[in-house]
């Protein structure tokens, strides 16, 4: 009989001794947790930016060789796609140089269009760790389709 009350008091001191390990162990586990999906979050939200930079890139281009517009309409046309693009940031190009100057050839000696964006940064929401991660420069380069004769259409618009 003694031998059994003092199993049980043994049992009950290991379980009092134990209580509370649990919600430790479980706030370990969420804060690794949430920092991982956290992170996973944050790594996909850059990733979209640079993917939608890359298309602001192209569909920059793609307005530059097929519709009658300058520089500026390309800058505008890529800012409203990707709006924490600045317009410093955005290089449009024209070869031979020099061929997009003159209003009255309207670029039809050009024969193709440059269009780079250099120095974009993202800057995380992670919160107490702020990061700005920087984008690799993207450029894209097309020949010339008809630069001077398009002026509507959906693609130039």
């Amino acid at each position: 009989m003694k031998t059994l009350a003092l199993s049980i008091t043994r049992s009950a001191t290991r379980r009092a001794k134990q209580r509370g390990a649990t919600s430790v162990e479980f706030a370990l586990v969420c804060a690794i947790l949430f920092t991982l999906l956290i992170g996973i979050c944050e790594f996909g939200r850059v990733l979209f930016y640079w993917n939608t930079a890359s298309e602001a890139v192209r569909l920059g281009a793609r307005t530059a060789v097929v519709c009658d517009a300058d520089a500026t309409v390309v800058k505008t046309r890529i800012q409203s796609l990707l709006p924490l693009l600045a317009s410093s940031k955005v290089n449009v190009a024209y070869v031979p140089s020099g061929c997009d100057s003159d209003p009255s050839t309207a670029r039809n000696s050009c024969t193709m269009v440059t269009v780079s964006v250099t120095n974009l940064s993202v800057q995380t929401m992670i919160p107490f760790v702020p990061l700005t991660l920087s984008m690799p420069p993207l450029t894209t380069t097309l020949p010339r389709e008809s630069l001077a004769s398009a002026t509507g259409g959906t693609v130039c618009q």
